[in-house]
């Protein structure tokens, strides 16, 4: 059998809540807009860089032949790949030696 819920109780018990009315609400967002524009320019490259170089040099570096060309272009999907992570690397040191300089500061 169902229990009712009796909505007046609730809004009761949170305007009289002991511990006090909640502070400011935190809305920032969860992940900086800089890292969304690494992610989306990465990503953006990962398509691209590859395909361009695929067709690229199919058609002016190797003449016509694809195995050549494919492996370039997997290797430029590569490149891609080890720099967004090196990138990612330097970007989590500068935040630990940001981190690190503000609690030297707090001393």
């Amino acid at each position: 059998m169902a229990t009712r819920r009796n909505v007046r109780d609730e809004k009761a018990f949170i305007e009289n809540d002991p511990r006090g009315p909640p502070g400011p609400s935190n809305i920032s967002p969860a992940v900086p807009a800089s890292v969304i524009w690494k992610l989306m320019s990465f990503t953006f490259a990962m398509i691209t860089l590859p395909i361009s170089t695929y067709f690229f040099s199919v058609s002016f570096v190797f003449r016509g032949n694809a195995t050549y060309a494919g492996a370039l272009a997997a290797l430029m999907a590569n490149v891609v790949l080890i720099a967004y992570v090196v990138m990612a690397f330097k970007d989590d040191q500068a935040e630990q030696a940001e981190d690190a300089g503000q609690s030297k500061k707090e001393l």
